[in-house]
């Protein structure tokens, strides 16, 4: 099912996302294939619970047009990153319209839970790390407003929404 994309200035998407428990319950096995539905359908490259209203630590990360099938990561957090960092444009499907460069670590390690419960972890240096950075901060209320420092488009869009 499609889920409707909640936008700023939402509240939920200022709030520190509630921890998964396992064992996956019904709700959060049917938010997860809603969210890569979802996601899918946005043509986007991510998407966390946050971002459908859900306060779960839950992101999903959709990279098939690099052939890597679409995933879910429970209680995603990241372990460590590079001092080495690069700057990307980047843009949210909560922020419709605003694009700008941010600046994150070019490799990171994450460590995560999968649908079974079982803990894993990974280091990346190309686009599952960019995305992953990008929806952790979402669990954690943080947008790409917050890292934004020159926007490609939508800056006024931006400025009007971080003076409500």
């Amino acid at each position: 099912m499609i889920l409707p994309v909640v936008t700023y200035p939402n509240k939920i998407l200022r709030q520190p996302a509630e921890p998964v428990a396992f064992p996956l319950s019904k709700e959060i096995a049917k938010l997860t294939r809603d969210m890569i539905d979802t996601v899918r359908q946005q043509d986007g490259v991510g998407l966390a619970a946050p971002q459908v209203g859900a306060s779960a630590r839950l992101v999903v990360i959709n990279l098939e047009k690099e052939g890597i099938p679409a995933f879910a990561l429970y209680n995603p957090k990241i372990v460590s990153k590079s001092l080495k960092k690069a700057e990307v444009e980047e843009g949210c499907l909560s922020l419709p319209g605003i694009f700008g460069m941010v600046r994150r670590p070019l490799k990171v390690k994450i460590s995560a839970q999968n649908a079974e419960g079982k803990k894993i972890s990974f280091t990346d240096n190309g686009w599952v790390a960019r995305v992953a950075q990008h929806e952790i901060d979402h669990t954690n209320g943080i947008l790409i407003i917050d890292l934004i420092k020159n926007y490609t488009k939508g800056g006024e869009i931006a400025k009007k929404l971080k003076d409500k």
